[in-house]
């Protein structure tokens, strides 16, 4: 027992051990094991993406469908678009929390699989005489968003932690930016579906004249909407499910250096032998577990943050993400009734409104949101995540304030070309920093569930945004409402002065200088040694 209890844990220098295998993640080049990582995170954000932005659409296809007056009402359309919106929000936090908890493998997929199931609850959705469409309709669509939410965590810290230093920005970043081939997704899905169906949509001169057959196509379209997202979810979901754990949290919360060195070697794709566990290596292992105590919990949580000095980044995170998603969801979310405000989309004929919105919403993403993603890709560690973040926040005060004091002094054209810069500015901005920001800048022990608060901040900005804009563009005017979001981005500029540059930096140097953590190069180190002695007590024990 003795003997295969060295063998197990045997090394030199433990220390020596550790900095190899995240010397081996973080000097890596870049190769095809990047690729497909961005690739496998990069589906879940653009399903997301998808999801979120189709709503744009869908709502509008089930007011012809359903109502008598043919026009979705705006309170049954903010319902829709916040239902996803509001999941999102627990399923960031619950989702950060367990990924610290039970570990990033185990808790990877299992929000694409709440996805596809909350889309096709949706899709199949029906109303009867004892119940309206509406209610389970939403009732799917949150169930959805806690899937959507919960993939903002664990993609974002399991890129980060797999992820080269040199180019972990853009890594990062390029997860985040499929979002922006998503939303371009949801307007060319609905553009297809309008122009399939435009014998039955085209003799409606109005809404109001949308007869059986225009509203038989209606119902169609946004089902159809709705389904397509299952299938870029069900792509990922294998890659998802057999993903390995991050060396990092292998290490510093499972205290598996062993197994940690072989998850490197598998991420990196590594044709070594498969490493054998024995019973020794499970004893060695609970052991460290033992030495170290639980797990990092709430209090702990607590008690490090509400200390100014590491409270002040979390506050960081979490405010710069609020104050940018009440712009970009609302304006997001929003996109058919501005285009139509602004007179991109004036036509009254049922079938040349919804091309028009669909063209409106391809040219936006075309222009401005899939441009923003990747200067921002191109440039974030080079420039630094918080000069852009900074950046972005005062040219959008600006721009807010362009349309706002001179929207009637604006053409369409102009005020369409302006809504496009704000578009290309939230990505090539905030909207891309502030999702990386908080998967570098934490501890690995608290690093998902910070991430997940700072997310759900900002999904909460998104659901204020959402439930406010509707009524106040009606009852004060959409222009006041974009002179309200420049004052919310001056309040960005604030908050991203509490946060610290991270670009090229590795992720044990960040934790050491900004949270005074030594990462397991000391405590947990300690921990293993212990683990090792106790172990060896146990060495004359049976293993069950």
């Amino acid at each position: 027992m003795e003997n295969g209890l060295q063998q197990v844990v045997t090394s030199s220098d433990k220390h020596a051990l550790r900095r190899i295998a995240l010397a081996e993640i973080d000097n890596a080049p870049l190769g095809f094991s990047h690729l497909r990582a961005v690739v496998v995170a990069g589906t879940g954000f653009f399903t997301d993406a998808y999801d979120l932005f189709s709503a744009n659409f869908i709502t509008t296809m089930i007011g012809l469908a359903f109502y008598q007056s043919h026009v979705i009402r705006t309170s049954v359309d903010t319902a829709i678009k916040l239902s996803t919106t509001a999941g999102a929000v627990l399923g960031q936090v619950f989702f950060g929390w367990l990924a610290d908890k039970l570990g990033r493998k185990r808790m990877y997929g299992i929000e694409l699989i709440i996805i596809i199931v909350g889309s096709f609850g949706q899709a199949i959705s029906g109303s009867g005489p004892g119940l309206n469409l509406l209610g389970p309709l939403i009732s799917w669509r949150v169930f959805m968003g806690v899937g959507v939410g919960g993939d903002h965590p664990l993609s974002s810290v399991i890129t980060s932690e797999f992820a080269t230093v040199k180019w972990r920005g853009a890594l990062m970043n390029s997860v985040f930016a499929m979002q922006g081939f998503g939303n371009f997704a949801a307007a060319m899905v609905s553009f297809i579906c309008v122009v399939a169906f435009k014998g039955s949509l085209v003799q409606a001169s109005n809404p109001a004249h949308c007869d059986t057959t225009c509203q038989v196509a209606a119902d169609k379209m946004w089902r159809t909407i709705v389904a397509f997202g299952v299938f870029p979810a069900l792509c990922a979901l294998y890659f998802r499910l057999t993903i390995p754990e991050t060396p990092r949290y292998t290490m510093d919360m499972a205290l598996d250096l062993e197994n940690a060195k072989a998850d490197t070697d598998v991420y990196l794709m590594r044709k070594n032998p498969a490493v054998a566990v024995s019973d020794e290596h499970f004893v060695v292992v609970a052991a460290r577990q033992k030495a170290a105590g639980p797990k990092a919990t709430w209090k702990q949580f607590w008690l490090h943050f509400k200390q100014w000095r590491y409270g002040k980044i979390l506050l960081g995170t979490a405010g710069s993400w609020f104050f940018i998603d009440i712009a970009f969801w609302g304006l997001g979310l929003n996109n058919s009734s501005i285009l139509r405000a602004i007179g991109y989309a004036g036509s009254t004929n049922v079938y040349y409104s919804l091309y028009n919105v669909a063209v409106g919403n391809l040219i936006l993403s075309v222009a401005g949101n899939i441009p923003g993603y990747w200067v921002s890709v191109a440039t974030v560690d080079t420039l630094g995540r918080k000069p852009i973040q900074m950046a972005s926040f005062i040219i959008l005060t600006v721009l807010f304030c362009v349309i706002g004091f001179g929207y009637h002094h604006l053409s369409p054209h102009g005020l369409f070309a302006l809504y496009v810069l704000c578009q290309f500015f939230s990505n090539f901005g905030a909207n891309s920093t502030t999702f990386i920001v908080p998967g570098e800048v934490f501890p690995t022990r608290f690093r998902s569930t910070a991430h997940g608060i700072s997310a759900g901040a900002g999904k909460v900005g998104a659901v204020i945004a959402q439930a406010l804009l509707g009524p106040l563009a009606k009852t004060i005017g959409l222009n006041h409402v974009m002179e309200i979001f420049a004052a919310f981005m001056v309040c960005g500029v604030a908050t991203t002065l509490l946060i610290p540059e991270t670009k090229r930096r590795s992720l044990e140097e960040l934790a050491q200088t900004y949270h005074g953590d030594d990462e397991l190069d000391g405590v947990v180190m300690e921990n293993v040694s212990n683990g090792k002695e106790s172990a060896a007590n146990q060495s004359d024990q049976p293993v069950i």
